[in-house]
């Protein structure tokens, strides 16, 4: 049995090469990281990696994780900048006993001693969304200037039953510079344990790192609950604490696979998305309901959803 989930639509094309290695018997480090590169290089998904919306000084800062869930090793990355492929830098990390966790110019001096395919991340688009998110803030005093954090996490299960878990983000669109979300945080961003499964979460990251999510999902499978009701009961849950404690709760969006394939969504909020294949199951786009109880249900993207994605991204963009 294999698999692989992960958070948005963006995904399905990494998804559906990851399928292929699969198939054949690849291993779950390389497919997983085949897909986030594949999310990250895609200029138009304005949210990971090339074209990434960038910080309050038109900077583009990323952040990435890799996790190995047979050793339990973690890279991670944080703030840094010019660099092709956080994801890889990440993976390269975790290969170490220490320094798994590098930002900034620390980061970005182990990519350049490592040979990492320096680039510059900022885009012609981007550009064009950060003066007019500065057009529409000084016009409008109730619009906050945050806004696009669709991180992309996924986790990965291969047919020797190792899994990884990995992540890939610009962050908070126009975020303080430095600023670094759950994305690269084990257990908040992410989490895998070959053993029993994993998790990656996408949201508002000062809100989930609250509640160090991922790991709690993996802990309540490790309890012998499906990846699906372990997703909904930790956002559930946690959602309920944050606005017990705080009147409100940000953005939380949760994916998981337990070791056998079994796999789980769960959200707080509309339009939410995910991508999912398995042995039994072809790439496919899900999108997040709810119904008129409250009760969410997935259902399968159509392709006029599909085709209206792709239209409303790659479409030219005009500066105001």
């Amino acid at each position: 049995m294999y698999g692989i989930i992960a958070t948005w639509r963006m995904a399905l094309k990494g998804i559906s090469q990851a399928d292929a290695l699969l198939k054949k018997n690849g291993n779950a480090k390389v497919a997983i990281e085949t897909v986030i590169k594949a999310v990250e290089d895609f200029e138009f998904y304005k949210s990971v990696g090339y074209g990434g919306l960038p910080n309050e000084d038109m900077e583009v800062e990323l952040d990435a994780a890799f996790m190995d869930g047979d050793t339990l090793d973690v890279g991670c990355v944080g703030a840094i900048k010019d660099y092709a492929n956080p994801v890889s830098i990440a993976r390269k990390l975790s290969t170490y006993p220490v320094n798994n966790f590098l930002v900034g110019q620390g980061a970005e001096k182990f990519a350049h001693r490592h040979g990492f395919e320096r680039k510059n991340m900022l885009t012609e688009r981007a550009k064009i969304h950060y003066h007019n998110r500065i057009v529409e803030t000084t016009e409008n005093s109730e619009l906050k200037p945050y806004s696009g954090h669709d991180t992309v996490g996924m986790v990965c299960l291969d047919s020797f039953g190792s899994m990884t878990s990995a992540t890939s983000t610009s962050g908070l669109f126009m975020k303080h510079p430095g600023r670094v979300g759950d994305s690269p945080v084990s257990g908040s961003g992410f989490y895998v344990d070959s053993k029993v499964g994993g998790a990656s979460a996408t949201g508002l990251g000062e809100d989930v790192m609250k509640g160090c999510v991922s790991y709690e999902i993996v802990r309540l499978m490790k309890e012998g609950m499906h990846p699906q009701l372990a997703c909904e009961k930790a956002v559930k849950d946690f959602d309920t604490e944050l606005r017990q404690r705080r009147g409100k709760a940000g953005d939380m969006s949760l994916i998981a696979m337990n070791n056998k394939g079994e796999w789980g969504c769960a959200t707080n909020i509309e339009g939410f998305s995910f991508a999912v294949c398995t042995e039994k199951e072809k790439p496919t786009v899900y999108l997040v309901k709810f119904d008129e109880k409250g009760k969410q249900y997935f259902e399968p993207a159509s392709k006029e959803w599909m085709d209206h994605y792709m239209a409303s991204r790659t479409a030219p963009l005009i500066r105001k």
